[in-house]
């Protein structure tokens, strides 16, 4: 009733060579181009960036050094009293108890949208 249709397939490897150096020709042009396009437009973002960064690349002196650890030292004791205010903060909002102490809620209140030492040292003197 129905006729198969045969499909024939021929190989013809002069073309076949031929498109697949045409394609790799196409390639090595795109990428020429990208790099290219690269190296024109890379010293413009670079510039800015390498101005920001040259007196961090620069070495400290050695005196400067041991000034630089301590300020380093500060800045991880300052970001450890930070996070465990936040912690006990926390640990206040969670704790069932505080919703009946006024002093307590208004307190986590001012330390949620305006967070100050005062208002930390509060929490932990009303919730606890």
């Amino acid at each position: 009733m129905y006729r198969r249709r045969e499909l024939k397939i021929t190989l013809k490897p002069v073309q076949l060579v031929l498109c697949i150096a045409f394609g790799l020709w196409l390639g090595a042009i795109a990428i020429a181009v990208s790099l290219w396009l690269a190296a024109r437009l890379w010293p413009e973002q670079v510039q800015p960036v390498a101005q920001v960064l040259a007196p961090a690349i620069v070495a400290p002196a050695p005196a400067a050094a041991g000034d630089a650890q301590a300020q380093m030292f500060e800045r991880y004791k300052d970001i450890l009293h930070n996070q465990e205010a936040e912690q006990a903060a926390a640990a206040a909002e969670g704790n069932p108890r505080n919703l009946n102490k006024p002093k307590c809620q208004f307190w986590l209140q001012q330390n949620r949208t305006a967070p100050t030492d005062k208002s930390q040292a509060n929490v932990l003197e009303f919730c606890y």
